[in-house]
């Protein structure tokens, strides 16, 4: 499963952990201005904004897991199993293939309030990439630096989500992840004061009792609570060093170790984290293996090119020996 966020310090964050069993061979994919945004079924964009982000690029083309364009609008799409409900094309309405989704919205608009015009009419349909890949099921969060939306295509049809803690993981559906929260009211970074009776006598004995009944667990929900409550309460410094370490932390609260997710033979982990500062373009991951920040900075690309940069991740663990 998945958890993104959005954050703000001196400049504005946007990533995701990926949690999978497998690897599609995903890379930091910089995708220029005049790359050839060809759709199924609208019009094609021969010019656009330029986008950063990771992306298993097939056929030439970069399916994009989570990216930021040059304005800053940020976009991530996690599994939605059981839930995700695509369409058959239809004359009406935009018709957006779940694959082609991010580069259509981060092609085009610069900020969450001009996506929410355009969701509208948008239908999103059940057109394949090819047979190698066919239609993930997801639902995606939208962020710039003032606000969030989620966007969940069900079987009532697209759904959009003002989304004000700036999360989201996966099940169940959004409007029930966000009041869930409800249940968590008690929750507090300070320590508490009793209310159980006033005839006993209670002892703060450890820090962090404040958050005593915060989830611990792996399941989507519990992550939604986790990364709420972490990324709601996190205080970082404002220089770049300290906003990146502070929104990796945010991520590593919910992180999956392999071993604790077990699927057939295999087990579910963190393949990466990212953290993009949407102000400079400036792309930066971890992988599982790996836990040194590595960056790509997008501006250093040719952006009114019309080819792709890709940047295989580098997954080996990077060790600073000291003697």
């Amino acid at each position: 499963m998945c958890t993104a966020a959005n954050y703000v310090a001196e400049d504005h964050y946007f990533g995701r952990n990926l949690d999978l069993e497998y690897s599609y061979h995903e890379a930091v994919t910089v995708t220029p201005r005049n790359f050839p945004f060809e759709f199924r079924n609208v019009p094609a964009q021969n010019t656009h904004h330029a986008l950063i982000g990771m992306a298993t690029v097939a056929d030439g083309y970069p399916l994009y897991y989570d990216a930021t364009n040059e304005k800053g609008l940020s976009m991530a799409g996690l599994n939605f199993p059981g839930n995700a409900d695509y369409k058959p094309v239809s004359e009406d309405g935009t018709n957006i293939a779940s694959f082609e989704f991010i580069p259509w919205v981060l092609g085009q608009f610069e900020t969450v309030a001009e996506v929410r015009d355009a969701l509208a009419d948008v239908r999103i349909v059940d057109t394949a990439f090819s047979a190698e890949f066919p239609p993930s099921p997801l639902h995606w969060i939208i962020s710039d630096r003032t606000q969030s939306i989620s966007v969940e295509s069900v079987a009532e049809g697209l759904k959009v989500h003002d989304n004000p803690i700036q999360v989201l993981t996966n099940n169940p559906t959004f409007d029930i992840q966000l009041f869930n929260i409800n249940n968590y009211m008690n929750l507090s970074i300070d320590p508490p004061e009793p209310h159980f009776s006033k005839e006993i006598d209670f002892d703060v004995y450890s820090r962090g009792l404040g958050a005593v009944g915060l989830p611990g667990d792996l399941s989507s929900m519990s992550r939604f609570v986790k990364a709420a409550f972490t990324k709601v309460n996190s205080v970082s410094g404002q220089s770049e060093s300290e906003a990146i370490s502070q929104f990796f932390h945010i991520l590593g609260s919910v992180e999956q170790q392999r071993g604790c997710v077990r699927l057939g033979d295999k087990y579910e982990i963190t393949i990466y984290s990212s953290c993009c500062n949407t102000d400079k373009g400036v792309y930066y991951y971890r992988t599982y293996e790996n836990s040194q920040i590595t960056g790509v900075d997008m501006h250093k690309e040719d952006l009114d090119g019309t080819g792709l940069a890709s940047y295989p991740l580098v997954t080996e663990q990077q060790i600073l020996m000291k003697n």
